[in-house]
């Protein structure tokens, strides 16, 4: 499997450490962005785990039309941006359009692509050719195997900097199921799997109007995970879910994360794979 390095002195992969891509769903506001950021950044230092700013400036897939979306591109950027300077962490962001791949990667070192687009081959190229690192999330209605041909479209750009991200299969209406076999499948592909805790336990569209979520089983879940050996993760985390504008009945509590992170380091440590 190939090591990618998100960052100087940030690698994920074969013999480094455990990485979080974590934060607020969508960018929220500057200041809260930044402090989200902060507060992040110190609990995974205090645990020694490594760390990549997520946030989104443009959730284009939301259930209902009135659901907020976040601040657009331009502004959205340069929030990111103030976070990379002020906070010194890299950042990852969804991008929804090949368009966007060459702006986002001036501000992001991993740009992600979202479950949804995970086969839209434009964006994948388009990705691939910024040289930044792309994280593909599979799709909730994509096998692991399936998961080669996004890989060979990134690679036929020159572009190994790859991440697979496992988020759960649909299992009828408004459920997701994961299949823990998937990850060692993703891993066959050559290049590093991260496991989203937060997404996995989403229930799409179970509030009629906006998505649902169980998020007591986070912690459950991303046990699994890192005792099957992923090799980093994706949460989406809050200060207060309850009143995130997107995502929160599925997002961590800031206030649960080091515990959690204490918990995964563990677990890790207990299958030797720290």
């Amino acid at each position: 499997m190939n090591r990618v390095e998100i960052a100087p002195r940030l690698e994920v992969g074969p013999g480094c450490g455990l990485t979080l891509l974590g934060g607020p769903c969508a960018i929220e506001g500057e200041d809260f962005t930044v402090d989200m950021a902060v507060a992040i950044r110190d609990i995974c230092a205090r645990v020694g785990i490594g760390f990549v700013f997520k946030s989104s400036f443009d959730k284009a897939n939301r259930t209902s039309l009135d659901s907020y979306r976040g601040p657009g591109l331009d502004k959205g950027l340069a929030i990111l941006a103030r976070v990379r300077e002020e906070v010194g962490v890299p950042i990852v962001t969804d991008i929804h359009e090949p368009a966007q791949a060459a702006p986002v990667a001036e501000v992001c070192a991993i740009l992600q692509i979202p479950a949804f687009l995970c086969r839209q081959t434009d964006l994948l190229l388009a990705a691939g050719a910024t040289g930044a690192v792309v994280n593909v999330k599979k799709g909730q209605f994509v096998s692991p195997a399936e998961m080669a041909h996004a890989v060979a479209k990134i690679e036929s750009t020159g572009n190994r900097r790859i991440l697979l991200t496992e988020r759960g299969a649909t299992f009828g209406y408004n459920n997701l199921v994961v299949d823990f076999r998937s990850l060692p499948q993703l891993a066959a592909h050559g290049y590093p799997v991260v496991f989203d805790a937060t997404h996995s336990v989403q229930m799409p569209g179970a509030l009629g109007n906006a998505s649902g979520g169980q998020r007591q089983y986070v912690p459950h879940l991303a046990r699994a995970a890192v005792a099957t050996g992923c090799d980093a993760l994706f949460m989406e985390i809050h200060e207060d879910p309850d009143r995130a504008l997107s995502d929160g009945p599925n997002m961590v509590p800031l206030a649960e994360l080091e515990g959690l992170l204490q918990q995964l380091l563990a677990v890790r440590r207990a299958t030797g794979l720290a």
